[in-house]
């Protein structure tokens, strides 16, 4: 399993690098920039596996997660024939392109929906989710959509309202028709013949909802300055029992085309997702696990320890973690837990058994950008420019030339400030830039067997501001020590080396090689270390 071990890199395309000059990214430009993330030398990132968020044809109301053609590429960012060199080129260069898959909605402007909402009694009334009124008008239910506001909208047309967990624009599909799952299966078909190496499934756990429609009860926890889609609990709209047999029939179709993989995108606590990697017997299928995605009140390594151990356990086998510090949808890491903090988050994230997932851009440690009211696209920041995703969604930073190398346009979103210092070009000259970070870390994990197939243990110190775990395969062993504060601490281990030789630490300021007496050390504030263990004591 050609994942199993692989690094994972997101590129939102929009933002990722524009080659025509219309202040949009495109295919053209990502496939400029492919020797950056792997030419197969240690100048590069390193990066074995390029996920790409949505490029189909879209009016782009939800920008490519509002699907009106799931067969062709929007001209905005290219054409059939660009995407076909992309899978090419990536390919040359030893790295798997999976692509966004977006089965749970589409947009109201797809002709499936178009011919759905035309009459009652068309043959694709029932691929979308219909329900008449309540006997006095109004919504069926209760039920809300992620971005607020109830999750139906009325069609006077054919007088009744229609599901759509998202936008309004973003009618949810009917997944107990079967003719939609055999579509929905003929367009993964279709991408996997043209050479995707396997897909990030959106929204996955919205698939089904329970054909009851009853009310969802009231969150007894919900405050009202938090989102208002936690107002409910959604346990009539996510996570149906159905969803296992249809995770286990899209594995289904990957198997038919060898050794191909997919990732679920389903924001569930540990014992959910315990269950959803357990799903498909090909091992073809893991949920996403956003677990470390949090606040930075939250970002204490009790919270984390706990997890990661549980996480870790539960997974002992044939089973493979994975860990995601930031995606398009969440604020980046050096807006939650800060610059110092990140650099600790990328030790954490690059040394953990599984597979790591990095949003372009964390490795320069860029940051949420502030977007002017009347540069606002997010339609979840117009509602609410304090939730909106735009912040986390702009151009990468490649160098200091205007729009930080990105376009030679003004692009759809503001680059941030601060691109003349945290770019590509600048970090490269680094030696202890978060890039060089990334790609020390990176290559040492590739020719590591230890980071690639050891177990994993955490360890008990005597500090609680500390996390210190233990990598470990045949006579190899790694020691990872984190200090998660702001202050200096002295590590007592319970089982206690010698000494051990280092391989880096997040200052990238002490010499490969030389040794520390484990006995004795000390961490910096927000200082990480990646340790080699000589030998224990008897």
């Amino acid at each position: 399993m050609w994942w199993k071990n692989a690094v994972i890199y997101q590129i939102y395309p929009r933002s990722f690098k524009d080659s025509n000059g219309d202040g949009i990214g495109d295919i053209n430009g990502i496939i400029s920039k492919l020797d950056y993330l792997n030419d197969g030398t240690e100048k590069s990132l390193g990066i074995d596996v390029v996920w790409i968020s949505p490029m189909y044809t879209s009016p782009m109301k939800d920008f490519g997660y509002d699907v009106s053609d799931y067969y062709s590429i929007d001209p905005i960012f290219g054409t059939m024939d660009d995407f076909d060199r992309l899978i090419t080129e990536a390919h040359k260069r030893d790295m798997f392109v999976i692509m966004d898959f977006i089965p749970n909605h589409t947009s109201d402007q797809h002709s499936w929906f178009k011919q759905s909402r035309s009459s009652r009694d068309n043959p694709k009334r029932d691929w979308y989710i219909w329900r008449n009124p309540k006997s006095h008008g109004g919504p069926p239910n209760n039920w809300i959509g992620v971005f607020g506001g109830s999750a139906w909208t009325y069609d006077k047309k054919t007088n009744q309202y229609y599901l759509h967990s998202f936008l309004p624009e973003q009618p949810d599909l009917n997944w107990r028709n079967q003719e939609v799952v055999e579509e929905m299966h003929t367009v993964m078909r279709f991408w996997l013949d043209r050479g995707v190496d396997g897909f990030r499934v959106d929204a996955l756990y919205h698939l089904f909802k329970d054909n009851t429609f009853y009310n969802e009860p009231q969150n007894p926890i919900y405050a009202k300055e938090d989102n208002s889609y936690n107002a409910l609990l959604h346990i009539y709209t996510q996570g149906q029992p159905e969803l296992i047999s249809a995770i286990a029939d899209f594995c289904s179709v990957l198997s038919k085309y060898g050794d191909r993989f997919m990732i679920g995108e389903m924001y569930i606590g540990l014992n959910e997702l315990i269950k959803f990697h357990k799903v498909c017997p090909y091992s073809f299928h893991v949920p996403s696990n956003f677990n470390l995605i949090v606040k930075k009140s939250d970002w204490s390594v009790r919270s984390i320890r706990k997890f990661i151990d549980n996480y870790d356990t539960s997974l002992r086998g044939d089973r493979w973690p994975n860990y995601v510090l930031a995606n398009h949808d969440r604020p980046r890491t050096v807006t939650r837990i800060g610059k110092a903090q990140a650099r600790v988050a990328t030790l954490l994230l690059l040394t953990l058994r599984g597979m790591p997932f990095i949003y372009y851009g964390e490795e320069l440690g860029m940051e949420n950008t502030h977007i002017p009211e009347g540069k606002i696209c997010d339609p979840c920041g117009r509602q609410d420019p304090l939730k909106g995703r735009d912040p986390e969604r702009t151009p990468m930073q490649w160098d200091k030339q205007t729009y930080a190398g990105f376009s030679t346009h003004d692009p759809w979103l503001p680059v941030n400030h601060n691109f003349d210092t945290y770019n590509v070009e600048s970090e490269l000259q680094d030696p202890q830039s978060m890039l060089n970070l990334y790609r020390r870390l990176i290559r040492y994990r590739k020719q590591s067997p230890v980071l690639l197939k050891g177990k994993y243990e955490s360890l008990d110190v005597k500090s609680r501001h500390v996390f210190a775990y233990i990598r470990e395969h045949k006579d190899q062993k790694i020691l990872v020590v984190l200090n998660f504060s702001s202050k200096e601490h002295k590590v007592k281990l319970n089982r206690e080396a010698d000494s051990a030789r280092v391989i880096l630490n997040t200052h990238m300021d002490k010499d490969k090689d030389i040794k520390i007496q484990l006995g004795s050390l000390v961490l910096r504030p927000n200082e990480g270390y990646v340790l080699e263990i000589e030998r224990e004591k008897n």
